[in-house]
């Protein structure tokens, strides 16, 4: 299960409690501004006190104020409602959409897929998209769409393990759990193979934390596996980042305080997504430098044409916030100022009237475009960040999207919160 980045929520109580919860709070407002006026107004008859007619005067904007922020938080509440499907269907749908025009139009590509995931949804290290297509990991098998299909959406390859986690490697798939413990398939072939089979034992040796996985197990957490084109494989694993040159016979620990790293490579330089920030290394993962700070963790890093881009969270706003770099990650560039949250509500979160703002959580790039997931649907870019448009998605319940692109194709996957 999830549980991210990555926080779980019954919407079903929870959006009926928030609203009497903001109704009663406005009703409390509402009565004792209009106790107040009444106040006023008798004091104002006073000829003693006329000075009191000031305060007066300011007393319909207040209420004038408080009517316009109640309208947008209503506006911003029913934008974030769970949506409602439209009619009923016997078949396999709402798991994954496919678009190749640039998100203007969503083709359903769920037909062929197990049935539980429409109520559980695709986990998030359980897909991922390259060149090739998108590759799915549910149930008894690796399932595997290709761009340009058409009509049978998806093949199934039975997968001897339970390893319910895959990530792509240079030659093929990895797929692995928490517990360490990794199978790869070679590109041609069918065989899932064992790899990096003393991993745990040598992790234990080189970090010697004592967490709640070594307390329990003697093992340390399996974040995830990322291999560079050169051939070097990093994991990340409870608090640290190891790193192998030699297929897996021996591991150097490079960095502590990994948290959730996810990696990324472009042109011999490699970008970490760590609770520190924003890291980068320059020799092939040897040494790492935080290039991005803004106080709070690192969210995602991507590849984009001619650079990366990242968000990270920033902790004296309490938003997540969009960069780019065009010089391979050297120095970086704020966009994506029209996706941050509004100022009312961001005060209405700040006084308790909302639950929550939208924030920013993925980008990724299609052609010409730069695309945006934020916690109430996906945004683009035709102009590397100046002005974002928002798409219109398909009608399904979901906590919002995950995004995967594959050359021209763009992939969707409703987050069910799992």
């Amino acid at each position: 299960m999830n549980n991210h980045y990555w926080q779980r929520f019954s919407i079903q109580h929870s959006h009926f409690a928030i609203q009497v919860t903001f109704t009663s709070r406005l009703h409390l407002f509402t009565s004792a501004l209009q106790s107040r006026a009444q106040r006023l107004v008798g004091l104002l008859e006073d000829k003693k006190i006329k000075k009191m007619k000031k305060v007066f005067v300011f007393t319909p904007a207040i209420l004038l104020v408080l009517f316009l922020l109640n309208s947008f938080v209503l506006k911003e509440k029913e934008a974030r409602k769970k949506p409602i499907k439209e009619g009923k269907s016997s078949g396999i749908g709402n798991i994954i959409f496919k678009s190749t025009d640039g998100g203007q139009t969503w083709q359903d590509i769920s037909k062929g897929l197990p049935e539980n995931l429409q109520r559980e949804g695709v986990r998030r290290d359980g897909f991922f998209a390259n060149d090739r297509g998108l590759y799915l990991r549910a149930g008894n098998g690796v399932y595997h769409s290709e761009p340009n299909s058409t009509t049978s959406f998806w093949t199934k390859e039975i997968f001897p393990g339970k390893q319910a986690n895959i990530a792509p490697g240079k030659n093929g798939i990895f797929a692995y759990n928490f517990r360490g413990q990794f199978l790869q398939k070679v590109n041609g072939t069918s065989n899932w193979s064992p790899v990096y089979k003393n991993f745990q034992e040598q992790a234990v040796r080189l970090n010697g934390t004592i967490d709640w996985m070594y307390t329990h197990y003697k093992e340390k957490f399996v974040r995830t596996i990322f291999e560079t084109a050169g051939g070097t494989v990093f994991i990340v694993s409870s608090n640290s980042l190891f790193r192998s040159t030699n297929n897996g016979e021996t591991w150097k620990q490079v960095h502590v305080g990994g948290w959730g790293m996810k990696l990324v490579e472009s042109n011999g330089v490699l970008l970490a997504a760590s609770k520190e920030g924003i890291l980068r290394s320059t020799d092939d993962g040897q040494n790492w430098d935080l290039v991005i700070n803004e106080g709070g963790v690192g969210i995602a890093v991507e590849r984009i044409d001619g650079g990366f881009a990242a968000i990270v969270n920033n902790i004296v706003t309490q938003t997540n916030s969009l960069h780019i770099s065009m010089d391979n990650g050297k120095t970086w560039k704020a966009i994506g100022e029209d996706l941050q949250p509004s100022w009312s509500s961001l005060f209405m979160k700040k006084i308790g009237l909302l639950q929550s703002s939208p924030e920013i959580s993925s980008i990724k790039q299609m052609g010409k475009y730069l695309l945006c997931g934020r916690s109430d649907g996906i945004f683009r870019s035709s102009d590397m960040g100046k002005t974002w448009q928002q798409l219109l998605l398909p009608t399904t319940e979901n906590y919002g999207f995950n995004l995967s692109v594959s050359g021209n194709v763009i992939y969707l996957i409703p987050n069910k919160g799992c």
